[in-house]
């Protein structure tokens, strides 16, 4: 089951990757090149990730997993939230990571992409 450090670390191992709290002290948002690609509410229990998507997949998913919702206080379409209640599979959620940060990584800069690429190695 996915924990708060386990996932910050999932998080941050990205490249180009910096951890904000531009809200509030308990909403950790999580950038590349300045875009959002993950949203992490510190004190929630069970912990909940918001995370961009596709958005036919994430159409999918919310079809398939109880626990993966319309993106919480985000544009329904293109996000999801997932709720770590133990119900999502760990190799699921760490997918869903790496989507949403390509996602986001794809719509940056030529340049900023081609950074981050080589960083990737």
């Amino acid at each position: 089951m996915q924990t708060l450090p386990s996932l910050r670390a999932a998080l941050g191992a990205k490249p180009g990757v910096e951890e904000t709290f531009p809200f509030d002290t308990v909403t950790l948002v999580v950038k590349v090149g300045g875009k959002m690609f993950a949203l992490l509410a510190l004190t929630d229990d069970p912990l909940r990730l918001s995370l961009k998507v596709d958005p036919d997949y994430g159409d999918l998913l919310r079809a398939t997993f109880p626990a993966i919702q319309p993106g919480y206080h985000l544009n329904k379409r293109h996000w999801i939230t997932l709720t770590l209640d133990g119900t999502l599979e760990d190799a699921l959620v760490d997918e869903l990571i790496d989507e949403s940060y390509r996602l986001v990584v794809r719509g940056l800069p030529r340049r900023m992409r081609a950074n981050l690429e080589g960083a990737e190695g």
